[in-house]
């Protein structure tokens, strides 16, 4: 891996040394939307180049034919071709016509490739370059053996790496959030392997296919990690993504990776996920995902309580989180994408930071989704990850796993909680805020540990109802100046500034509670029922608290007298 890595950087350093003939004419913050498009299409045009003569030919051939583009991707090995007769190095053969030919070029590419390449918007930029004179110097830079990005030297898998190590640096340059393009590979890897633990009979079988979807994909990674874990517990599994993007550029890569893999990239998607679901209806197999968690929905707002008012017949039936934050949106979403247990039914994986465990009171739209999750015993495990694991935050992060198959299986009616805080390496070198890595080893205890359901120190395994509560409203009497019960209808009226409130666990008796915990403490008091509402909640740090007892108070002193000691000493040679 480190071997790799070491490969990935150098080519990735080496791409984006190009920048610097950009410099001038761009600012460093406007490279990478040069450099990513160009990275693209040379990407196309070094994995076309040996077929590229039986393409021209047959294009000769058929290019009046309505079937012309089936034939065409048959002659290329692909699902897409170019056209045109210019490569790369042979636009380098006439630098006075650059523009002209290079969009002669593009345009003889495949019109699922020109739908990635405007997504770049790139065209601009072709113009741009061509009237500042650099736009031959920097295609020619891409034709020398730095950028040579055949398959035969940069397999897929590492050219998505690549892919993500560029935008890091864009972001960078650009002071944005790298992490919300994309999330760390061993940070997936161990999504994946917990995704498939249970499933690894099924997905040995023959003629298997199996679908997931990634409802924020970024640049793909999660949907190409998941493809590559599959085929390597059964090479003869299909696996079929699907994934929605917001970002321009990070879907113009996930989709131009879906084509170089020969998957259908008429399954990724663009457009905002939360408004404009370009899935409805639809139902997966496997659901992974790291959506953007802080983030507004306000621009959203309009379209997501229409849906929510659909209840359950659209996705936000269980409720809707606060508008400063829309993490449990796609929770809801990913959930309304599950196949019914008659269909095999699904199992998610899903990253959020810690406001999801318990933001929200009973009655509230995050208590009432964790409601229905945990009511309907879809709460599998919750995994808390290293601080320091992202790339652009440093906070608590979790991998939420939920499942409708737990019937019938020892995790019916149970949730585990696992604590990973600890199991990380350090990085000799940060990339933003990422200071830690999961190494394979950790990867591999994670997974044991949950596949082995067993409690252990890191390990803790609850009932579904053991985060429910009752919270109740507690009322005292309102009383008049000589000290006595106001009574309205012989009922006696309750002293607003004295109501108070309790959340009685949902395991407890509430009348027994009351009796024990509020009663000897204020005998007038009572509880009014009509108001009572269950929540739940998931402190998890609480669960996993470790008490340190404080140091003998001798220890203590005897530091103390050290420090007089050391202070005097300091004070004689200061005055003296």
């Amino acid at each position: 891996m480190a071997a790799k890595s070491e490969k990935i950087d150098q080519k990735a350093d080496l791409i984006w040394a190009i920048a610097d003939k950009l410099t001038g004419v761009y600012k460093p913050h406007e490279y990478g939307e040069v450099i990513l498009p160009l990275t693209v299409i040379r990407r196309f045009d070094c994995i076309l180049s040996d077929t590229k003569d039986a393409v021209l030919d047959k294009y000769e051939e058929v290019k009046n034919l309505p079937m012309k583009d089936i034939l065409l991707r048959k002659a290329s090995g692909f699902e897409f071709y170019n056209t045109s007769k210019y490569t790369f190095e042979k636009l380098m053969e006439d630098p006075d016509n650059i523009e002209a030919n290079f969009k002669d070029y593009l345009n003889g590419f495949s019109e699922n490739v020109q739908d990635i390449i405007e997504k770049f918007k790139f065209e601009g930029h072709i113009t741009t370059m061509a009237n500042k004179g650099i736009l031959y110097i920097v295609i020619k830079e891409f034709t020398t053996e730095r950028a040579n990005l055949h398959p035969s030297i940069i397999s897929n898998l590492e050219m998505g790496y690549i892919f993500e190590e560029i935008i890091r640096r864009f972001s960078e340059a650009h002071n944005e959030d790298a992490g919300q393009h994309y999330t760390p590979r061993e940070v997936i890897q161990l999504m994946v392997n917990i995704l498939f633990c249970d499933d690894s009979s099924v997905l040995s079988g023959k003629n298997i296919a199996k679908t997931v979807y990634d409802p924020a994909c970024g640049t793909g990674g999660m949907l190409s990690v998941a493809e590559e874990y599959l085929h390597s517990l059964n090479k003869n599994a299909q696996i079929v993504p699907f994934g929605q993007e917001i970002n321009d550029q990070t879907f113009a890569i996930c989709k131009a990776d879906m084509l170089i893999k020969g998957n259908n990239a008429d399954f990724i998607k663009d457009g905002n996920t939360l408004s404009e679901d370009q899935f409805s209806g639809q139902t997966f197999d496997y659901i992974l995902s790291n959506p953007p968690f802080g983030r507004e929905w306000k621009n959203e707002k309009a379209a997501i309580e229409k849906e929510a008012k659909l209840g359950f017949a659209g996705r936000f039936g269980a409720g809707l989180p606060a508008a400063s934050d829309g993490q449990m949106l796609f929770l809801m979403t990913a959930i309304s994408k599950m196949k019914d247990i008659n269909q095999g039914g699904s199992r998610i994986a899903i990253i959020h930071n810690g406001s999801p465990l318990f933001t929200g009171d009973a009655g509230s739209g995050p208590s009432d989704i964790r409601k229905y999750i945990l009511e309907n015993d879809l709460l599998e495990a919750i995994i808390a990850l290293p601080n320091d694991i992202f790339y652009n935050t440093g906070i608590a992060t979790y991998i939420w796993v939920l499942s409708n198959k737990k019937a019938g299986t020892v995790r019916e009616g149970k949730v585990q909680l696992i604590n990973a805080n600890e199991l990380y390496v350090k990085r000799r070198k940060a990339l933003g805020n990422k200071r830690n890595d999961i190494s394979e080893e950790q990867i591999a205890e994670i997974t044991q540990i949950y596949g082995d359901f067993k409690e252990n120190e890191i390990s803790k395994i609850f009932d579904n109802d053991d985060f429910g509560y009752t919270k109740i409203i507690v009322e005292r009497p309102l009383l008049d100046e000589d000290g006595k019960p106001v009574l309205k209808k012989n009922k006696p009226e309750p002293d607003s500034s004295l109501r108070d409130t309790e959340n009685v666990p949902l395991k407890e008796d509430i009348k027994e509670y009351f009796k024990r915990e509020v009663l000897p403490f204020a005998p007038d008091a009572w509880i009014d029922e009509k108001k009572s509402k269950v929540g739940y909640e998931i402190p998890f740090t609480r669960y996993f608290y470790k008490y340190q007892a404080p140091k003998p108070s001798k220890e203590i002193m005897a530091e103390i007298l050290e420090l007089e000691k050391e202070l005097e000493g300091s004070l004689a040679e200061v005055f003296d």
